[in-house]
């Protein structure tokens, strides 16, 4: 049963007033995949003349994961304690962006992280697409989370 609809079927926002505050994580992934010619110098890749990719995608997604619920219907306003971005390259050649969010709240963090993500990744197209529009934003994945009624691990699938 989906949780965001009524007895009338009808969309609402989760009651959490009777959930227990427990200590709420997350952690989301996501790959820029930027096509092969492109790889040969990754130092130049990542300075555009809009300026430093990384940097301005990691202040982007920080500032997404803080707005979530004024862009995703339902998501309640969660009171944040930590938020980490980190990009780097991977052994394929592809950006991992991934993003780690921590709260002490009645509701999880996984809409922030996967928000944080999802953000810095089309930022990092955005500064990125004058080179190409080969650039490809895949794998957008909930990687962990912890708190609440369930824990849950990608590597426990």
């Amino acid at each position: 049963m989906l949780s965001h609809v009524d007895e009338f079927n009808r969309p609402t926002m989760v009651d959490v007033s009777n959930k227990e505050v427990t200590h709420r994580t997350a952690c989301a992934r996501a790959l820029v995949v930027f096509p092969e010619d492109l790889l040969s110098d990754q130092e130049a890749l990542l300075q555009t003349k809009k300026g430093p990719v990384i940097d301005t995608a990691i202040i982007a997604g920080v500032m997404a994961v803080k707005r979530t619920y004024e862009l995703i219907p339902f998501c309640h306003p969660v009171p944040l304690e930590d938020c980490t971005i980190t990009i780097e390259w991977n052994s394929k050649q592809e950006l991992l962006i991934q993003c780690s969010v921590r709260a002490t709240h009645k509701t999880g963090v996984e809409m922030e992280a996967l928000t944080g993500v999802s953000v810095a990744a089309l930022t990092v197209y955005d500064m990125c697409k004058s080179l190409s529009h080969g650039i490809q934003i895949k794998d957008i994945a909930l990687v962990s989370k912890t708190g609440g009624k369930t824990d849950f691990s990608e590597l426990k699938k």
